[in-house]
């Protein structure tokens, strides 16, 4: 009787032996399967997570922050125990004793999963298994991936110790709001470093990772406490917190930045605006954008935050001077639902979620909330409402006629604020103040004009890039007109040819005769003009660039040969390739800003090439300088101790791209365009140099000037070119932009004479006639000009330009002489009066306004 139940017994003892033989043969071999083409787990130990790269002023401060995914690396040693605890406790209360698998935790999770029939199923993964699959697995749910998982998880364990592990795991994890890692997660959700934290601070963030989807502090308020609640109570149970701590902790409010309990980290950055912009434009190409947005790159750029504002304040307030002196009124083009205007909250919130540009000091989006028989109350936002509400009265409408957008068609002007306003529309205000004493007076209705420019100024000895706007608002247009808006630089250009004309033995006393000029071509006949639309004989080369005579440059340019002037301009960086026509010479070809303020730094500086930049510095994640933009050497600082009373010694490596002396010629021609041309409006303390420019038809206007260490240019047009109006010049529009913005960096940089290089002499001369005068002459026409040494001009036969089938050339002395000072009558009143035969630079005022 024995022996059968013996038997038995031995039989299913036998079977339950050989079962689990071959399951274990059978998950041995499917771990062997799946072990054979894993990805190595030891690439981990190189790890280099995507991380911020972060834009630095010079002084340090930071301006703007680029990422793929929001990171800030910390080193383990560096994260505070609260945290660890914190995560440990949330995802893996093993993690220091298990072998990167924790058995009980699979067995729990099965059982858990059988016993609820599928509707309940939780992860048993480790913080270990958790690296592997964030680092080398997908995410799906498949055995496959488990097993994989498993297998990578216990190979680590024998790589890394667990806190490395817990490093990789506390720097890559997702925890929402575009957050990876803890360190960006507390400055998101927090504002805070990581020491900084409390604990239901840290235990919200370890709440995050099992849905940071769904646990958002605002829309799952609840969930988000009853999970951070969970995690203290788990760091109580595991002794990492007292249970008077747990009480006192889960007691507290949930509190968040986007609860508003707190500032974000971005409200304490400046708005991100062209300067930062165009650095992520220049570097991603430089770099690549995988390593900008991605490598962690510390930039330190060469913006001066006090002139960056004074740059982008004065160029608002040309645009926006010259849009309301259209008086047309456009609005922004959104309206607000007016079921929604009676709550406050509503119309806040649709407000809110609005895009309008709100990168621009002092203005404020509005709706309107009510229309009165003259005036309209608006709702403003970030403006508390008050008992007698804000209004826009009807004397502040009174400039302007609206546009309908369906037809184009403009109204009539309007005298009442319901005139351009209905009820809903959301429009920008602003308030306005007392100049004497600050006070408010009332709100203004503010509008992003239609015209748009660029600014830019930089050093022009280093290239520093000092300041860039790119438009009226960032918020509002993204395009870069001062690097992007490829535009006609008119007369600015003509610096370039006689800069081309000095370096082939023209002085600045040289004839060039301004008479009219008639070429056939391909397209018919081409008649240009000087913008006054006359012409005034022969006239020395500085009165030329002076009055911007277009004649006079034409036959510059076609006696020195267009392949020169071209050769000139793209030695400068202002083309890539300049088209030999005639009419380049005038700035017909396209070009942008940037290239042009550039290439005037080299006439301020003498003459050396000098190569804009927007960053002084990149270091990479680990600190090693990649980009220096300053690569001269510095010979004796190497030194102990310097000699007394004597300074650094740098060797000036730059090439020199135009001779010294043209360019001092050059800028003193120049000077004079400031103080007798068109740009005379220039108003500073100290000596400025530069040259307007207005293309035809006014489709753009510009100023370029410079002072002896800072130049600084302007444009203003229209995106899709039309004329900016008959008045429309670049004397008078941009001029002010420059006097604005200038007075600020010369309070800061200051200034000097320009420097008067070696190797010429200087020589008096009269400015109208350009004949020599004697060195004691004075007057208003008395100048001294500076010659090249070996230059010397034969003043009683001096080299004449003319050309075009010019007739003999009567040179401005000897109108007199040549009895071709007109006809002398007697008028009906008895007086003697001389009747010009025609006009030259002496019966004729200059007029040229390019």
């Amino acid at each position: 009787m024995l022996r059968p139940i013996l038997s038995f017994f031995g039989a299913i003892f036998s079977w339950v032996v050989t079962g689990l033989f071959f399951a274990a043969l059978t998950v041995g071999g499917i771990f062997w399967i799946y072990s054979r083409d894993l990805p190595s787990h030891e690439t981990l130990a190189q790890y280099a997570p995507k991380t911020i790269s972060r834009v630095y002023s010079g002084e340090g401060q930071l301006i703007d922050e680029f990422a793929e995914e929001r990171r800030i690396f910390v080193p383990v040693e560096e994260i505070p125990d609260l945290v660890k605890q914190a995560f440990i406790s949330a995802e893996d209360k093993n993690f220091y004793s298990h072998p990167g698998y924790d058995l009980r935790g699979i067995v729990g999770a099965a059982w858990q999963a059988v016993a609820s029939r599928g509707n309940s199923v939780r992860g048993a993964s480790t913080i270990t298994q958790q690296v592997m699959k964030n680092f080398l697995l997908s995410s799906d749910r498949s055995v496959e991936r488990k097993v994989k998982e498993l297998i990578l998880a216990a190979r680590l364990e024998r790589t890394l110790t667990k806190d490395e592990i817990l490093e990789l795991y506390l720097n890559e994890i997702f925890l929402g709001q575009n957050s990876f890692g803890v360190a960006a997660a507390s400055q998101v959700y927090f504002n805070k470093a990581l020491a900084e934290l409390a604990p239901h601070e840290a235990a919200m963030l370890a709440a995050m990772p099992q849905a940071p989807g769904r646990y958002h502090p605002v829309r799952a308020k609840e969930r988000v406490t009853e999970r951070r609640n969970y995690v203290l109570r788990e760091m109580w149970q595991n002794g990492f917190i007292d249970e008077a701590t747990y009480q006192s902790e889960a007691r507290l409010p949930l509190r968040s930045v986007q609860n508003g309990d707190f500032p974000s980290a971005g409200s304490q950055m400046p708005p991100r605006d062209y300067f930062t912009d165009e650095i992520r434009r220049q570097l991603s190409r430089e770099f690549g954008e995988e390593e900008f947005f991605g490598g962690g790159l510390t930039i330190r750029a060469t913006v001066e935050p006090n002139l960056q504002d004074q740059a982008a304040s004065a160029l608002q307030r040309a645009l926006e001077d010259y849009d309301r002196g259209r008086g047309v009124w456009r609005g922004t083009g959104e309206v607000i639902a007016a079921d929604l205007l009676d709550d406050e909250a509503e119309w806040r919130g649709a407000l809110w979620d609005l895009r309008l540009p709100r990168d621009i000091p002092g203005w404020h989006p509005a709706v309107v909330l009510e229309l009165g028989a003259s005036d309209a109350r608006i709702g403003i936002e970030g403006i508390e409402e008050d008992a007698d509400g804000h209004w826009i009265p009807a004397r502040d409408v009174q400039w302007a006629r609206r546009l309908d957008r369906d037809s184009g068609q403009l109204g009539p002007r309007a005298q009442v604020a319901s005139d351009l306003l209905e009820l809903g529309d959301v429009v920008l205000v602003r308030a306005m103040t007392s100049d004497s004493d600050g006070s408010f007076i009332r709100w203004t209705l503010r509008q992003v004009p239609q015209v748009q420019g660029g600014f830019m100024a930089m050093d022009v000895n280093t290239g520093r890039v000092l300041a860039m706007q790119g438009g009226f608002s960032y918020q509002s247009s993204v395009f870069n007109r001062a690097t992007q808006a490829q535009r006609q630089p008119g007369s600015a250009f003509k610096p370039f040819v006689y800069a081309a004309a000095l370096d082939n033995n023209y002085t600045p006393a040289t004839i060039v005769v301004d008479e009219p000029i008639r070429i056939n071509t391909p397209q018919g006949l081409w008649e240009p003009k000087n913008s006054s639309g006359r012409h005034y004989g022969p006239t020395p080369l500085r009165t030329g660039i002076e009055q911007s005579r277009n004649l006079m440059t034409i036959r510059i340019a076609d006696d020195i040969g267009m392949e020169n002037v071209a050769r000139y301009a793209e030695s400068f960086g202002v083309y890539v390739k300049l088209r030999p026509f005639l009419a380049n010479s005038l700035g017909a070809q396209e070009t942008t800003l940037f290239k042009m303020v550039a290439a005037y730094a080299m006439f301020a500086n003498g003459g050396e090439r000098v190569e804009p930049t927007l960053v002084d510095r990149v270091q990479d994640r680990r600190g090693r300088t990649v980009y220096r933009h300053d690569k001269r050497v510095c010979e004796t600082c190497g030194m102990q101790a310097l000699p007394f009373g004597q300074g650094p010694v740098i060797d000036n490596n730059r090439e020199r791209v135009m001779d010294a002396v043209t360019a001092y010629q050059l800028t003193s021609m120049m000077e004079g365009v400031v103080k007798r041309g068109s740009g005379k409006g220039v108003n500073l303390p100290v000596p400025i140099a530069g040259k307007t420019g207005t293309t035809n038809d006014a489709k753009d206007v510009w100023f370029i000037g410079y002072s002896s260490n800072i130049v600084a240019g302007c444009y203003l047009g229209y995106d899709q070119p039309r004329s900016l109006g008959s008045s429309a010049y670049g004397g008078t529009l941009c001029v002010p932009v420059f006097n604005a913005f200038m007075r600020e960096a010369v309070r800061e940089f200051g200034g000097t004479e320009f420097k008067v290089p070696p190797g010429g002499y200087w020589v008096k001369i009269d400015r109208v006639t350009g004949q020599r005068l004697p060195d004691d002459a004075t007057g208003p026409n008395v100048i001294s000009e500076y010659f090249r040494d070996g230059t010397d001009p034969d003043w009683l036969s001096p080299y004449v330009v003319s050309g075009f089938g010019d007739a003999t050339v009567i040179l401005p002395w000897e109108a007199g002489a040549s009895g071709r000072t007109g006809q002398s009558i007697t008028t009906s009143t008895g007086q003697k009066r001389v009747i010009p035969k025609r006009p030259d630079f002496g019966t004729m005022s200059s007029g040229g306004l390019y």
